[in-house]
């Protein structure tokens, strides 16, 4: 028997604004305009040949003929979901992961072989931006940012902390050591183009503010920078995190204990109003395991 049934795309635009209570929240979960959903539930009003939500200004609130619906509604797309979860899982799972590059290359994906051997049955589709989510061009079931911020529709958890502190290798340490920052007037200073003040503000906490180094060298991408001061071009401003590794076997020393600069957290964002499916569920668990292990950041 053919089922009358509505846009799927209707109903996904009126479910998840009436969960939301925005139209812009629900167009940043979904990945499309604020106009592309209020085109949707018009479609589905003229469907329904009913109203679905009074509008005050730019508040929406449920009639409560729509109430209804939606207690119908959003279970059965959560019944639908769980349905492509467990398909997921017997077909092998792919988990959409989105990270900035830097990060994703130098704590991500040499992590990911261990979450890969706990999970085979997860593939994790990884792919590298640094774009607000609003603007991601399609929808992620993990969003990696620094943070937290508020961005609509999305829930964030840090994992991950860092701090920042000069770094450099230990071949150039022993060509030149570094006793007290006032050493580092000897040395090449590594900057990066993003972050401009990082070395200004370290040496005005160091008690050396305005030194003069001997020479600088400015790079565009953070990795970069770090790639210079693995091969002894100079010091760097390096993320504790980005640079556990590298700290860890020996292929990078911090000659100075501190003073060490705050810096933003890394943070997962999900989508809110649903509990994340069970591929999602357990990268989460794992990415917080990883970032509380010793030598992480903190």
């Amino acid at each position: 028997m053919r089922r009358s049934l509505p846009s799927l795309n209707a109903l996904r635009a009126f479910e998840a604004a009436a969960r939301l209570g925005s139209l812009k929240a629900a167009a940043a979960e979904l990945g499309v305009t604020h106009g592309a959903v209020s085109q949707q539930v018009r479609l589905l009003e003229d469907w329904l040949r009913a109203p679905l939500f009074e509008r005050h200004n730019r508040r929406i609130l449920l009639t409560p003929a729509a109430r209804a619906y939606l207690a119908e509604v959003g279970p059965a797309f959560d019944r639908l979901a769980a349905a492509t979860a467990r398909y997921g899982r017997d077909n092998g799972a792919v988990l959409r992961v989105n990270a900035p590059a830097t990060f994703a290359l130098r704590w991500l994906v040499p992590r990911l072989a261990r979450f890969r051997a706990r999970h085979p049955g997860i593939q994790v589709r990884l792919e590298t931006s640094s774009q607000g989510l609003e603007a991601l061009p399609e929808p992620q079931d993990i969003v990696i940012r620094g943070g937290p911020d508020a961005f609509p529709g999305h829930a964030a958890r840090p994992f991950l902390s860092e701090h920042r502190l000069p770094v450099c290798s230990p071949g150039l340490l022993a060509r030149q050591p570094l006793r007290a920052p006032d050493d580092l007037r000897r040395h090449t200073l590594l900057h990066t183009l993003s972050l401009p003040r990082l070395w200004d503000d370290w040496l005005a906490e160091a008690g050396v503010a305005g030194l003069e180094a001997e020479a600088g060298l400015t790079l565009d991408h953070f990795y970069l920078t770090l790639q210079a001061a693995l091969d002894g071009l100079g010091i760097a401003m390096g993320p504790t995190a980005l640079m556990a590794d590298d700290l860890a076997r020996g292929a990078l020393v911090a000659p100075f204990a501190g003073p060490a600069l705050p810096a933003r957290s890394y943070c997962t964002y999900v989508r809110q109003g649903r509990a994340p499916g069970e591929a999602a569920a357990l990268f989460l668990g794992w990415l917080e395991a990883e970032g509380n292990m010793p030598g992480q950041g903190r």
